[in-house]
C-alpha cells in the first residue's frame, strides 16, 4: 500500500520539478526565435470574422509564444523514462515497483499523448511562420481532425481486439453491452474532447481545468488498483501544474495545440481504461460545456439568420466581452472544474 502511494506521488512531484527546470530553457528558445503569431486575428469555425475576440486579444497573440504545452508532455515523458531506466540499470524491488511503464495500462495513453502532441506541435510551428495569414495559419482543421480520427481508430482497435472491451459501466446500473459499437464510440469521444481544445483561450484556463481532470483520474485509477495508470495521470498532473506556474497571468507562454491535442487524446484513453466514459461528461464538464457553446453558437447563427446566443464563443470569451476580468473567468472555471472532478470521482468509486 505504501509503495503504491509513493508510486503515484513520486511521478507527480518529479514531473512538476522537471517542468519547472525545463521552462527557462524552453522560454529562452521560444523568445529568441519569436515563436508567436506575427499578426493577430482568427476566424470562427464557420469561416466568419471574429471582431470581438480579435479586439479582446489583439495585444496578446503577437507577443506571447506558443508551444508551452511542451512542458507538460516532455516532463511526463522524462519522468516515465527516469523510472524505466532505474528499473533497467538498477534492478531491485523498489525500482521495479516504481516503474509504471506497462503494456496493459500506460503504453496506449503515452502513445496517444505523444502522437497528439507532435501533431499539435506541427500546427504550432506553422502558426508562427513569417508571412503567414494569421486567419489561415497552422495545419488545416481537416488534417488535424483526420489525425485525431486515425488515432481514435488505433485506440479503438486496441480496446476492442486486444483488451476485449465490449461493454460500458453504467453508474449504479451494471454494465451495458455494445459489442463492436465500442469502436465508433471511442472515436466520437476522442473527437469531442479534441473539439474542447477551444478552452485554451485565457491565461491559466486550460491548465487549471485539465490539472483538475487528470488529478481526478489519478484517484479513480488508484482506487481501481490500476496503479501504473494512476502514476501516469499523476505525472501529467504534475507537468500541467508546472506549466500552470508559468501560465498564470501574465502568461510566459500559451499551451497551444501541442499541449491541448496531446492531453485530450490521452484523456480519451484514460476514460476508457478506467471504464468511466459515461461519467466523463461530469468530470470534464467545463471542457464539454466550452465546446458545446461553440456548437450552439454556430447552430444559432445558421438557424436564426445570423443571430447569436453569446456575444462571442467559446463561452469564456463571452464573459470577457461582458466585462468580466480574465482572472475572474479563470478562477470560477477552476472552482467548477474541481467540484465536477470530485463529484465525478465519487460517482465512479461508489458505483463499483
Amino acid at each position: 500500500m505504501y509503495i503504491d502511494i509513493i508510486k503515484v506521488f513520486a511521478p507527480s512531484t518529479l514531473a512538476f520539478f522537471f517542468g519547472i527546470l525545463l521552462t527557462p530553457i524552453l522560454t529562452h528558445f521560444l523568445y529568441k526565435h519569436k515563436m508567436w503569431k506575427k499578426k493577430a486575428g482568427k476566424l470562427a469555425p464557420d469561416g466568419r470574422e471574429t471582431p470581438i475576440f480579435n479586439e479582446l486579444h489583439k495585444d496578446k497573440e503577437t507577443g506571447t509564444p506558443r508551444m508551452g504545452g511542451v512542458v507538460i508532455w516532455f516532463s511526463t515523458l522524462v519522468t516515465i523514462t527516469v523510472f524505466f531506466l532505474l528499473a533497467i540499470f538498477w534492478p531491485g524491488e523498489a525500482t521495479t515497483k516504481l516503474n509504471f511503464l506497462s503494456r496493459n495500462q500506460t503504453w496506449l495513453p503515452l502513445f496517444t499523448l505523444l502522437v497528439g502532441a507532435l501533431v499539435g506541435l506541427a500546427d504550432d510551428l506553422l502558426q508562427v511562420k513569417d508571412g503567414v495569414d494569421p486567419k489561415k495559419a497552422g495545419l488545416a482543421f481537416s488534417y488535424r481532425l483526420l489525425a485525431v480520427i486515425i488515432l481514435g481508430l488505433i485506440g479503438a482497435y486496441w480496446f476492442y481486439f486486444k483488451l476485449g472491451m465490449d461493454s460500458l459501466s453504467i453508474p449504479f446500473g451494471g454494465s451495458w453491452y455494445i459489442g463492436a459499437w465500442i469502436i465508433p464510440l471511442f472515436v466520437v469521444v476522442m473527437v469531442a474532447l479534441f473539439s474542447s481544445g477551444v478552452i485554451d483561450g485565457i491565461d491559466g484556463l486550460a491548465g487549471g481545468v485539465l490539472a483538475a481532470i487528470f488529478a481526478a483520474y489519478t484517484g479513480i485509477a488508484f482506487f481501481q488498483h490500476q496503479i501504473d495508470l494512476a502514476a501516469f495521470c499523476a505525472a501529467i498532473t504534475g507537468g500541467t501544474l508546472a506549466f500552470l506556474w508559468f501560465n498564470i497571468p501574465p502568461a510566459r507562454f500559451y499551451m497551444s495545440e501541442t499541449g491541448i491535442l496531446g492531453l485530450t487524446t490521452a484523456l480519451t484513453v484514460v476514460a476508457f481504461l478506467t471504464d468511466s466514459v459515461l461519467v466523463l461528461p461530469i468530470i470534464a464538464a467545463p471542457l464539454l460545456a466550452t465546446a458545446g457553446s461553440v456548437i450552439l453558437q454556430l447552430l444559432s447563427k445558421k438557424i436564426r439568420n445570423g443571430k447569436k446566443i453569446f456575444r462571442v464563443a467559446p463561452i469564456h470569451h463571452h464573459f470577457e466581452a461582458l466585462g468580466w476580468p480574465a482572472y475572474k473567468v479563470v478562477m470560477r472555471y477552476w472552482v467548477i472544474s474541481i467540484i465536477c472532478a470530485i463529484i465525478g470521482m465519487i460517482i465512479v468509486l461508489i458505483s463499483k
